[in-house]
């Protein structure tokens, strides 16, 4: 544990991000797992948006809010120059569940607040109101949109290990499957666009014009 008067005296900035971040029992994860194979098997957290690599983007938006930052991969050698802790799957079926599954396991906070490494528009603001949605009667807290229910910017709780894994081992992979089994809170889209009018924070980059249409978005979705 740093010791906060030290950080007080030299960063006092630093110094509120380290109480703010405490003052959550929860972990940020980054999963970067996928094949990439619409991108060209190109390294989609290694995309450039805006001058800046979509995971500086985001490892800068976590720094702001979590204490312990995790990062979930099976390529842990290309991630070495970023101050994370590198966790890889637990189980063998290749998925985003298997990536929370495996972020759930490995934090030691008792929630874990998950995104996608293709999210570069992820604002702070809509992470933090997320977060102050945290009980402990809650297994998830999960956005719903339009677009429906954004599971790869959501909080779980370790609670929800014991479902994932009976799910996987029935090689089902659907992310909302096991919500039947859990306690489940929604944050619906009016609170969202409080804090994201444009709701970018869900924008994801798949393919190259995904990748030719974030460069629009840039000037009025920075976190």
């Amino acid at each position: 544990m740093p010791d906060i008067r030290k950080i007080c005296w030299a960063n006092p900035l630093k110094a509120w991000r380290f109480l703010e971040a405490m003052s959550y029992s929860c972990s940020g994860a980054i999963l970067s797992g996928g094949l990439n194979t619409r991108m060209g098997g190109h390294n989609k957290a290694f995309l450039v948006v805006g001058n800046e690599r979509i995971l500086d983007r985001l490892n800068n938006t976590f720094q702001d809010l979590f204490e312990e930052l995790l990062l979930v991969t099976n390529d842990p050698l290309h991630y070495l120059s970023w101050d994370m802790m590198m966790v890889s799957d637990l189980l063998p079926i290749r998925s985003s569940l298997t990536g929370i599954h495996a972020a759930l396991f490995h934090a030691s906070q008792p929630h874990v607040f998950v995104t996608a490494c293709d999210t570069p528009f992820l604002k702070t603001a809509l992470i933090r109101n997320l977060l102050e949605e945290l009980e402990q009667k809650w297994d998830v807290i999960i956005p719903v949109t339009e677009e429906g229910h954004q599971p790869l910017c959501a909080i779980y709780s370790k609670r929800c290990i014991k479902p994932i894994e009976h799910q996987l081992q029935h090689e089902d992979p659907k992310i909302l499957k096991f919500f039947s089994k859990v306690k489940v809170k929604e944050v619906p889209e009016e609170k969202l666009r409080a804090v994201d009018p444009d709701l970018v924070s869900f924008f994801n980059i798949n393919t190259p014009e995904d990748l030719a249409a974030s460069e629009k978005i840039v000037p009025d979705g920075m976190a």
